[in-house]
């Protein structure tokens, strides 16, 4: 506490007397300042992660109006196809991707297959027309003209030109490299904010052919599919699989020659525009599964009726919206169990607080007295303890702000590189409600030893 001269008689030496008894004691400040920081950061943190998240994700599944997969969880649809989590899905059906993309009603329809990796970035198979319709075009290079072309996501750190050679699984899972296909970064896409952004994307067809499946109508012109065929001119000729997109007419002319003399230069020339080589990108009754087609209808009611359509039987179809607000649900009860631990630490806090104050009071009852015997009036000096308090406590909540936001943002930082989805860490006007709800508290709490300093006796203090 300053010297007994120092007693206030205007605005201006109160607030010198203030400042100057703050720092006198600036050690005990300083916890009560930390100890209000700490509970108040607690619950921003809380909120504006919850909060980022929520509107992150809501973004990201913004550009996909419809989900259509095999029957199974809604949930795991949504997080493969639109997050790119990677779970083993059921296969829907090559015919529900053929009649999707030539019903009237539908705008787009891009299959999803996916399982490989590279570095650490999935591998997705899809169409130009599901690229074109949801990424906002190209910083650099161009789309999918070749089934060993791939287009990469603006976070994926790879130049344009770079050899991929896909991985089944994962490193940590103990994945092995496909030798049978080296894809060819052709083009970068424009930044989304969603987790395709950390994608490479890559001809569905030439999926399909690298794990044995079946690819579209030039499959049926021969007797075996686009896999077996590149092992075989692997074996013949010693090639590196690397080579093999440079020297792809040359093994489509052995491989005619090995097909048998009744080959005429038609079926020739359809097997040398096949998914090995061009881009396929029609789709029949023959069409291999998919673990997901995403689906751009026309109108709000053409959605809800292909919805509706295919909820039957072996199909689901979900609006991705629909199943965040159940996930949002569950955030938001994490939440209120959360905010609730929050709450109960303010207020173990605020109790300890005023164990703190009322025993700065008594500690300073001489000093108080002192100011009273001096002519000091007793609406001053319970000003000056509820001042002193009070800045104390505003300071606590402000810095606990600071430090909620620079957690939050901490935090959401990692979730980003993690998943890919941008989530946008801010305040909104609630927040604002809750700083003042936090600041009303303090004025409140500050008021009980303001009372105390106003009721003590000059004479008792000074005795004691």
């Amino acid at each position: 506490m300053a010297g007994l001269a120092q007693i206030p008689h205007g605005q201006n030496k109160m607030i010198r007397f203030i400042m100057s008894d703050l720092r006198r004691l600036w050690s005990g400040s300083v916890v009560v300042i930390l100890l209000v920081a700490m509970a108040t950061a607690l619950g921003v943190t809380v909120t504006l992660q919850e909060r980022a998240l929520r509107l992150g994700t809501a973004r990201a599944a913004d550009k996909f109006d419809l989900v259509i997969g095999a029957a199974g969880s809604e949930t795991q649809l949504v997080l493969s196809s639109v997050f790119l989590q990677a779970a083993p899905l059921p296969l829907v059906g090559g015919e529900t991707l053929a009649a999707l993309s030539k019903d009237p009603r539908v705008a787009w329809a891009g299959p999803v297959g996916f399982g490989d990796s590279f570095a650490g970035y999935p591998i997705v198979g899809t169409t130009n027309s599901l690229i074109e319709n949801t990424s906002g075009g190209f910083t650099e290079g161009s789309g999918l003209k070749d089934a060993t072309d791939a287009v990469i996501g603006s976070a994926v750190d790879l130049p344009l030109g770079a050899d991929i050679k896909p991985m089944h699984g994962a490193a940590e899972e103990g994945g092995h490299t496909h030798t049978e296909i080296t894809y060819h970064v052709e083009g970068r896409l424009k930044q989304t904010g969603t987790p395709w952004d950390r994608a490479i994307l890559v001809p569905i067809t030439s999926v399909w052919h690298l794990h044995g499946m079946g690819g579209g109508e030039h499959d049926h012109d021969h007797d075996h599919g686009a896999e077996g065929e590149i092992k075989h001119d692997e074996h013949d000729h010693g090639k590196d699989p690397q080579h093999e997109h440079e020297h792809e007419h040359e093994h489509e002319h052995e491989h005619e020659h090995e097909e048998g003399q009744g080959q005429g230069h038609e079926e020739g020339h359809e097997h040398e525009h096949g998914p090995e080589s061009g881009l396929v990108e029609t789709f029949d009754a023959e069409t291999p599964g998919v673990p997901a087609i995403l689906v751009k209808p026309k109108s709000i009611a053409d959605a809800y009726k292909l919805r509706q359509q295919y909820r039957q039987g072996n199909t689901l179809a979900v609006f991705p919206g629909e199943v965040l607000t159940k996930l949002y649900a569950t955030l938001g009860d994490a939440r209120e169990v959360l905010s609730v631990v929050a709450i109960g630490a303010q207020l173990l806090v605020a109790a300890s607080l005023i164990l703190v104050t009322l025993t700065h009071v008594v500690q300073r009852r001489r000093h108080i007295g002192a100011l009273r015997a001096l002519g000091a009036p007793r609406s001053s000096i319970s000003l000056i303890v509820w001042v002193e308090l009070f800045t104390l406590f505003a300071s606590g909540i402000a810095l606990g702000f600071a430090i909620g936001f620079a957690a939050a943002k901490t935090i959401t930082a990692h979730l980003v590189v993690k998943s890919g989805v941008a989530m946008p860490v801010e305040f909104a006007r609630s927040d604002l409600l809750q700083l003042s709800v936090l600041l009303a508290v303090a004025a409140v709490l500050a008021i009980l030893p303001a009372w105390l300093a106003y009721r003590q006796s000059p004479v008792e203090a000074l005795r004691s």
